[in-house]
């Protein structure tokens, strides 16, 4: 069988996990039955990026997120594949020149994992625990919920945190339960972080599915699978995100919840040791262009915080 879409992403095992879940919902939508059969239709390519060559210290010290993404972007601009599979909490708001994002799959739970020797919450912890983590959101939120943990630097994909915390070398660290979920781990966690406690980074738990502009008949291809309330959400953190010039250098939170016709805001901005923070929390009666309506949401309560902030909200590390 000759490949139908040629799929791309990072190597990492959840990456991976990532991209076989596209492959099996295209094959289903396709009815290709047989792993076989679907893995000839779509085969996936595994591409290092800069980030994953990066394991010794924070993504801010080498560039910021686009080193997750930049060498996936080139083979999809290079014709090499199809469609490039994204974790959308690593995508930068702008697009390369040549390329957009077709859509996301359907969200997965975006809350937090705590990852222990037995505690179940944040506040469960040990006096002076030393939390490993390499995201400043949940440095911050970590120093402004417990002041007393100690916050170190823990980079690597799931299998190597889980062995750090297994060994002893950290009290704690913190997954995406969506990450856990998608390799099959989600028993890993010790407990789950409610997100009136830590809300998690914006569009953590999504999917994104990014294409070539002039490609209509790989978009066509992906429509059925594409999950619309996700992009609606996605929209008012990103429109958010960007309106706060947001980066690996700013600790920034966001999430959009849909109940029916009505969409419920979060955002937060924090400084770095937490010690200030700033939010919001507002609902909007969806009409008959929510993403606009939500982008506009977004944009206007990340320029609101931008204002009350002012250059707190800039860190240089």
């Amino acid at each position: 069988m000759q490949p139908i879409l040629k799929l791309g992403s990072r190597g990492s095992p959840l990456a991976l996990a990532q991209s076989r879940l596209t492959r099996s919902l295209l094959a289903a939508q396709m009815d290709i039955s047989g792993e076989g059969e679907a893995k000839a239709a779509f085969p996936i390519t595994r591409i290092t990026t800069t980030g994953d060559r990066i394991t010794d210290r924070r993504l801010i010290e080498a560039g910021g997120k686009g080193l997750f993404t930049k060498e996936v972007e080139q083979a999809l601009l290079d014709g090499d594949i199809d469609v490039a599979v994204h974790s959308m909490k690593d995508m930068p708001v702008l697009q390369p020149d040549g390329l957009k994002l077709a859509g996301f799959l359907p969200r997965e739970d975006p809350r937090e994992a705590l990852i222990s020797n037995g505690a179940t919450s944040l506040a469960a912890l040990p006096k002076g625990a030393r939390i490993g983590t390499a995201s400043l959101r949940r440095q911050a939120q970590v120093q402004q919920i417990r002041p007393d943990c100690v916050v170190e630097t823990l980079r690597g994909n799931v299998g190597t945190r889980l062995k750090k915390i297994a060994n002893g070398d950290f009290d704690a660290t913190f997954l995406a339960l969506a990450g856990l979920k998608r390799l099959g781990l989600a028993d890993q966690a010790s407990g789950i972080i409610d997100t009136d406690i830590m809300l998690p980074a914006p569009a953590q738990g999504a999917i994104g599915l990014q294409v070539r502009k002039a490609d209509d008949a790989v978009g066509n291809a992906l429509s059925p699978i594409l999950c619309t309330q996700t992009a609606i959400r996605l929209a008012a953190e990103r429109a958010f995100l960007a309106a706060l010039d947001g980066s690996c250098r700013t600790p920034i939170a966001a999430l959009a919840e849909l109940d029916g016709d009505n969409l419920r805001f979060r955002g937060a901005v924090y400084t770095p040791n937490g010690d200030k923070s700033w939010a919001c929390d507002v609902t909007l009666l969806l009409g008959l262009d929510p993403i606009l309506a939500v982008s506009r949401l977004g944009q206007a309560e990340g320029k609101k915080i931008a204002n009350l902030a002012g250059d707190e909200m800039r860190w240089e590390g």
